[in-house]
């Protein structure tokens, strides 16, 4: 049978429908390739931003100070704030004093049989923590408001001169020094070889403690006053920018960037994976460490606050890593750091102490001084010691909440006591350090 010839209309129709039905195909393909791109990249971002699959955090980090030692800010890394060693509790009865040229707002550290804390008269004084006699000093170019801390023979001290210092324990010689170019008086945290702290040029640093170099840096919504905490090789501090923040310790990649609506001047203690805080306006909050903010939560959560105050929305879910939280007042100043025992946080806020239950959350008790609670408490045998811009001193039962003696000094005391081997160490704004037994 012959074939078919088909006319050359026929054939140029043919060729256009394949070259058409080809570039549908090519389209297609193109098409899904980008959507398969575009799934890939939000998969990856997801993974980035809401596990820790891709991006590891470093596991546990120690620096924690030995038996009988109250070696940094609040004892040690998690700011607990509690000794559990001490067999005997501090009766009031005064030991010894030194006399600063300044007033003390630097938390003292005790290690080694000396006590570490800074003025601002700009010095920092290692004392004999038996005697008060001086062992050694060291001149900063400001204040030094942070607390110091001593870790493998080595001093670390911030100054609102704009240094982070490293001193030698046995000397006060200096080995090396940071220089931010701002004030810092945030007390460092020391970690696996690294020193982290904020600062009041907005940023907040990792260096690297052999060589005094950075390592990373991070920016904030504001300065940084607390002391951060570590723990699971996270790291967490707050901002007076009104930011809570979760950082990855080794990257310092964010996990967490928690708006508190008011600023953030405690610094965190940490107990069984939550870290515990106060905000601005004296509400006590409980945070999951290892909580991570879904992407671009805090500026949709923005908008959908707003919609949800029109009644366009439904009410917004908790936000990303709050467990709940405790009101201690109606705006109540709120800038002491709490300390954990057992089953009690112990915190200042405006002028009372409270005793908070962590698994109860409510408060088991609150007592009343004559001024604001700015001093960081400190627990050890049943008593919590704390501070009071009353110019006191106090120590309250912690079952009870009843106080069993208080200290009047010349000045406010803002800083935090420290606790060693049956003596309590605590500085005043009279520009003396005091030590009871």
């Amino acid at each position: 049978m012959a074939e078919i010839q088909k006319n050359p209309e026929e054939k140029r129709k043919e060729e256009y429908d394949a070259k058409r039905k080809a570039a549908r195909k090519r389209r297609w393909v193109i098409t899904l390739s980008i959507i398969g791109v575009f799934c890939l990249v939000i998969s990856l971002l997801s993974l980035v931003q809401c596990t820790d699959l891709i991006i590891r955090v470093a596991g546990e980090v120690k620096s924690d100070p030995g038996y009988n030692e109250w070696a940094m800010f609040h004892r040690d890394l998690l700011h607990s704030g509690t000794d559990g060693s001490s067999t005997t509790a501090p009766q009031g009865n005064l030991k010894w004093t030194f006399t600063a040229g300044d007033a003390i707002h630097s938390s003292p550290a005790v290690c080694g049989g000396r006590v570490y804390v800074g003025s601002r008269d700009g010095y920092l004084y290692t004392l004999d923590a038996q005697t008060g006699e001086i062992v050694w000093t060291f001149k900063t170019g400001s204040w030094v408001e942070a607390s110091p801390l001593v870790v493998d023979g080595i001093v670390y001290c911030a100054s609102t001169d704009g240094n982070f210092y490293a001193l030698d324990a046995e000397t006060g010689g200096k080995l090396w020094s940071f220089d931010t170019a701002s004030s810092i008086r945030s007390t460092p945290a020391i970690a696996d070889g690294v020193a982290y702290f904020g600062c009041d040029n907005y940023k907040f640093y990792a260096v690297d403690l052999t060589t005094g170099l950075e390592l990373w840096h991070m920016s904030t919504e504001g300065q940084i006053t607390g002391s951060p905490a570590v723990d699971k090789g996270i790291v967490l501090f707050g901002s007076v920018g009104n930011m809570f923040y979760s950082l990855n310790a080794k990257s310092g990649d964010a996990r967490i960037q928690f708006d508190a609506k008011t600023p953030v001047y405690s610094s965190p203690a940490i107990q069984n994976g939550i870290a515990y805080f106060t905000d601005g306006r004296g509400l006590f909050i409980a945070m999951d460490i290892t909580a991570r903010n879904w992407w671009l939560e805090n500026m949709f959560r923005n908008y959908w606050n707003t919609l949800y105050a029109y009644g366009l929305m439904p009410k917004p879910s908790p936000r990303s890593g709050f467990i709940w939280g405790v009101a201690l007042g109606v705006d109540t100043r709120s800038v002491s750091s709490p300390s954990l025992a057992g089953n009690y946080a112990y915190v200042g806020s405006g002028t009372k102490l409270f005793s908070i239950n962590v698994i109860g959350y409510n408060i088991q008790w609150e007592f009343t001084t004559n001024g604001d609670v700015t001093s960081s408490p400190a627990v050890a045998n049943g008593v919590v010691y704390v501070g009071s811009e009353d110019g006191h001193i106090y120590a309250v039962d912690t079952t009870t909440g009843l106080l069993l003696w208080d200290y009047a000094t010349g000045g406010q005391v803002s800083s935090s006591p420290a606790i060693v081997n049956g003596l309590l160490y605590v500085g005043s704004m009279d520009g003396t350090l005091y030590c009871f037994e």
